[in-house]
């Protein structure tokens, strides 16, 4: 595979044109761990879009339901109050937008909408999300969480980390493809924080490397403020924006394919220097 097909968008994946893409996060929640309650409305919503296009963004990642530890599961229809108007005022923005979201339904609606990728945690477990993907033509985000948000992180424990995960992202990717979706549709996130320990999640960024040499597709990191960063720097979530640039300059260095990031301007611009200036 030489491309990702992200909706309307395509990006190289060898060559010189090829590069590490940086996913904005835009929380349309009250309860997010970092940032939430901050674009609760949709002018502010729109508002933090902007920014993060004229900071360089290359996809938007718009979520209506949080996924923080201990935060339980949103009602369908309010989860698409908060979501639906800013998908439809930033479709035609001149960048991807991604859809956070598990429920078949919540996707549906965003497809109609125009997204060009859909992000799960659940990693398409279930037929009904399969389903409302099939027949499309967005990108598709595997994502591995061991239980739920609400009790991921109570003792998570795995024979072999790595082995486990990619165990579970070529179950789903087999799935997929055999539902009929294009590979190169599709990316695969480790999971790091969902059902993790900081041990866990050390041990998986060490192996990014092994992820996409083994399992063949591109590869999406999302360590952004997470208490991964946390416990490595003693730093509440607020003050980890230097810890999270850190690991994105060293997920590009390990050939991660996504960033996903709160931090964009910062990102893009720790990006720019290290094209300019590496040997």
């Amino acid at each position: 595979m030489k491309y990702f097909q992200c909706g309307r968008f395509r990006y190289p994946l060898s060559g010189t044109q090829s590069r590490t893409l940086v996913m904005g996060v835009l929380n349309i929640t009250p309860d997010s761990f970092s940032d939430g309650g901050k674009y609760l409305n949709l002018e502010s919503a729109i508002a933090r879009a902007e920014q993060m296009i004229e900071d360089g963004v290359d996809i938007i990642d718009i979520g209506g339901e949080s996924s923080r530890p201990g935060s339980a599961p949103l009602p369908l229809d309010e989860e698409l109050s908060r979501v639906m108007p800013v998908i439809y005022a930033l479709r035609d923005c001149g960048k991807p937008l991604s859809i956070d979201t598990y429920k078949p339904q919540v996707m549906r609606e965003a497809l109609i909408a125009g997204v060009d990728m859909i992000n799960d945690i659940q990693g398409f477990r279930s037929p009904e999300s399969i389903a409302a993907v099939q027949n499309a033509e967005a990108a598709l985000c595997v994502m591995h969480m061991q239980n739920t948000p609400e009790d991921m992180q109570v003792s998570p424990e795995y024979i072999d980390v790595n082995q486990d995960v990619k165990t579970f992202l070529r179950e789903r990717l087999t799935a997929l493809t055999d539902a009929g979706i294009e590979a190169n549709r599709i990316c695969l996130d480790p999971g790091f924080g969902f059902g993790k320990t900081l041990e866990h999640n050390t041990a998986m960024f060490k192996h990014l490397p092994q992820f996409q040499q083994e399992l063949g597709l591109p590869v999406l990191v999302g360590v952004s403020r997470k208490s991964m960063i946390g416990g490595l720097t003693g730093r509440a979530a607020p003050e980890r924006m230097a810890g999270s640039i850190a690991a994105a300059l060293l997920a590009k260095q390990m050939g991660a394919n996504i960033i996903r990031v709160h931090d964009v301007a910062e990102t893009v611009d720790a990006y720019k220097i290290w094209d300019a200036l590496s040997p």
